[in-house]
């Protein structure tokens, strides 16, 4: 087993780099990010890490020439560096550290991993396709009409894709771990996480208080805490 997890993380890793999806460290980064999610999760885990990597990577190289067209920056060229891949699956890899230390937990924070996912793909796919199959785009703080690509810029078509991307790594999971109300939760903690990344670029990203990176570190953050803040309270019912 845990060779062919060598096998798959070296291969990812060397894939990466090769078709510049990732610099190097950014590779490096990946894989020992994967590594803790494993911990954690186990392939369940890893499957869902994965899903994310290949949709996001898909929906940024969609239509590329069109986004380019719309001066927005497309950075699959030179492949996302170390902080980009923290920014993405630092908060789930934290969560994978924590189930080694605390296993008594290892349940809920699988829960905190999945949910990263589920926000990270579902703000990946909302802002990438939904800049292009987009109609009326709105600032999500004043819900005034405001220009696509442009932070804390949303869309229905843009959210509904969110929508669909976290179903994607609802569906992982409830593959690895049995369907139950879990499935509606993470749905719903991803969605959450992606409306917070909106607000989060309206409110500071927009002001350079805050970089990108920093913006969805905490929107997978957000939908980790907000999926254990629902666990809690369905569970108490």
């Amino acid at each position: 087993m845990y060779f062919l997890l060598a096998i798959f993380l070296i291969a990812g890793m060397v894939w990466s780099v090769w078709f510049k999806k990732l610099t190097l460290w950014g590779a490096i980064t990946g894989g020992v990010c994967a590594l803790l999610v494993f911990a954690g999760a186990g392939f369940t885990g890893l499957g869902m890490m994965t899903a994310f990597f290949v949709a996001g990577t898909a929906a940024t190289s969609w239509r590329a020439a069109d986004k380019k067209k719309l001066e927005i920056i497309d950075d699959e060229r030179t492949g996302r560096k170390a902080g980009q891949v923290l920014a993405n699956a630092g908060v789930a890899a934290i969560a994978g550290g924590f189930a080694i230390a605390f296993p008594e937990y290892r349940s809920i924070l699988v829960l905190a991993i999945a949910a990263c996912f589920s926000s990270a793909t579902a703000d990946t796919l909302a802002s990438e396709l939904g800049t292009i199959y987009g109609k009326r785009f709105y600032n999500i703080m004043t819900w005034k009409t405001d220009n696509r690509g442009l932070d804390g810029v949303i869309s229905l078509e843009g959210t509904m894709l969110g929508i669909a991307g976290s179903l994607f790594i609802a569906l992982i999971y409830a593959a690895g771990f049995g369907v139950s109300w879990h499935f509606a939760l993470l749905v719903a903690a991803g969605t959450v996480g992606n409306l917070a990344d909106s607000v989060l670029g309206a409110a500071l990203e927009r002001k350079g208080l805050i970089k990108n990176d920093a913006v969805n570190f905490l929107n997978t953050l957000i939908a980790a805490l907000t999926a254990l803040a629902l666990q809690a309270v369905l569970v108490s019912f």
